[in-house]
């Protein structure tokens, strides 16, 4: 009897480069999104947050525009997303996280300086 594979709630964020034009940024978020789907995944909601200051340079970049996905997929399919993430030259940074529930908005606090 094969295993059943079970599928989890996901919290991604991504920054991509602030220096793509926004046909360019669709067509990388749209990679990242016909990634989940592909394995079998749903996406559930986005928050695109826009371009903000990174905390400190990335490889010469110093903005980067944000986007927020909540999806669900298997667990095993989030390890071949991931080594997918890391080739994409116009993904900065993504951090990914297993989550209980998907929040109505999304704010941020402005920092203090």
């Amino acid at each position: 009897m094969a295993k059943k594979e079970r599928t989890h709630l996901y919290e991604g964020m991504y920054i991509f480069s602030a220096s793509l034009s926004d046909e360019a940024r669709q067509k990388a978020l749209d990679k990242v999104t016909g990634s989940i789907i592909k394995r079998g995944g749903e996406l559930v909601k986005t928050f695109d947050q826009g371009r903000k200051k990174l905390a400190y340079e990335i490889n010469t970049k110093r903005d980067g525009h944000y986007v927020l996905l909540y999806f669900s997929v298997s667990s095993t399919a989030m390890t071949e997303m991931w080594r997918e993430y890391h080739l994409n030259e116009d993904l900065i940074r993504f951090l990914t996280l297993r989550v209980d529930q998907v929040p109505e908005k999304i704010e941020f606090k402005p920092l203090s300086v």
